[in-house]
């Protein structure tokens, strides 16, 4: 009779079971991609949060985990903050920049 090889998917591995996940990585992470796809708000909370729980994490000596989730939570939320700050500033130069062509167009007659 043959055995799996060990850590095959169904063999049951024994040991220390793994920390349990930051209670607040998930929701992390879901504000990290809302705020990439739907709403670029959210991306200062999940850069805040993330910070926080990383640095919790961190600290817990291997207690917590998690710590993938909040990464990318936290990554994806400097990418949504700064979304939210480039779209006012293209706005501004796009608005800018018709506004000389006007200027200049209307003083050419």
């Amino acid at each position: 009779m043959s055995y799996p090889p060990y850590g095959y998917p169904g063999y049951p591995v024994y040991g220390n079971p793994p920390p349990p996940e930051h209670p607040q990585a998930t929701t992390i992470m879901v504000l990290g991609i809302l705020s990439l796809v739907l709403c670029q708000l959210l991306g200062p909370v999940a850069w805040i949060m993330g910070s926080k729980a990383r640095k919790e994490i961190d600290a817990s000596g291997g207690m917590l985990g998690g710590r993938s989730n909040v990464t990318v939570g936290y990554v994806c939320g400097i990418v949504g903050t700064c979304i939210l700050i480039a779209i006012p500033v293209i706005w501004g130069l796009m608005f800018l920049f018709i506004a000389i062509l006007g200027a200049n167009s209307s003083s050419s007659y």
